[in-house]
């Protein structure tokens, strides 16, 4: 086992094993000494991710999903930026999910995810996701007077009966061929604030601010308690989570790419071979190309 598989292993969460959030430092760096280090190894793996989505692409029958969730300032959209930089646009969408429409307010809760999954031979992000309905809706559950959903559907099973329900729908779309790996990256409290401030005191950086997010640091302790047990009843063999430590960016970064790597490896990804009526088609092609004046 390499020693990025070994750094992984550390943060995944597939529901083999008791796990709490408590077990992962967000300081944590694994055994990467430093970032300097951290910086050859994830160029390292940007140019293999380059090398694997292109046989992704030109296979045509897998896809990859890859979720991302994370409090505010941990890191989702540079991650994002940084593990993808070398990938063909192409054959990679990136969708982000922010407060419901009327359109989809009218529609069961997945509905806008599930429009956006990606297709065969393409990898697809999400910048949050379904998960939100088991995270926001859960610290804010007055919100789910706004998702019209019948009265009496709404009782105590609720979150229970959603857990259920991703996990139906992840195992669904997995043996469909979407290859699914989720992220939580996570942040400790000291360091959102640190982030928090850093984005008030440079002008460039005032347009990701809200002052909402002040008002969501408050429920830190709720959100901590809605995403463990998110994790632990959603983590599967087939659709796992990874729990990033996130107070590191160049960390976060590291890990994310070297999972992404590995789901795409287990694939055993190859380049379509050509039956030998199309290598005579080939080859024909080839002589009238030649035989050109």
């Amino acid at each position: 086992m390499s020693k990025r598989d070994k750094s992984i292993d550390a943060y995944r969460v597939d529901g083999r094993g008791k796990w709490r959030l408590k077990d992962v430092d967000p300081h944590d760096r694994g055994n990467v000494a430093s970032e300097a280090q951290g910086g050859k190894l994830l160029a390292r793996d940007i140019g293999r991710l380059a090398e694997l989505q292109d046989k992704l692409y030109a296979q045509d029958r897998w896809a990859l999903l890859l979720v991302f969730q994370a409090m505010d300032a941990a890191g989702k959209d540079s991650t994002i930026k940084h593990v993808m930089s070398g990938v063909n646009p192409q054959g990679c969408e990136v969708h982000s999910f922010k407060a419901p429409s009327i359109e989809e307010l009218d529609h069961d809760f997945m509905w806008r995810t599930t429009c956006r999954l990606p297709r065969r031979g393409h990898i697809g992000i999400f910048n949050r996701s379904y998960y939100e309905e088991v995270l926001v809706v859960r610290v804010h559950p007055e919100v789910l007077a706004h998702e019209r959903m019948p009265t009496e559907l709404v009782t105590k099973h609720l979150w229970k009966e959603r857990y259920e329900d991703i996990n139906a729908f992840e195992r669904y779309i997995a043996r469909n061929g979407v290859v699914v790996r989720k992220f939580f990256l996570h942040v400790s409290k000291k360091e959102q604030r640190k982030r928090f401030l850093a984005r008030l005191d440079d002008p460039e950086k005032n347009w990701k601010f809200s002052p909402d997010d002040v008002a969501e640091r408050q429920c830190w302790s709720d959100y901590m308690d809605a995403y463990e047990e998110m994790i632990q009843a959603t983590a599967t063999e087939h659709a796992p989570w990874f729990v990033v430590p996130a107070d590191n960016k160049w960390f976060t970064h590291y890990v994310v790419a070297s999972a992404v790597i590995e789901a795409l490896e287990e694939l055993e990804l190859d380049y379509p071979k050509v039956d030998s009526a199309m290598k005579k088609r080939l080859r024909s092609a080839r002589s009238a190309l030649e035989d050109e004046k």
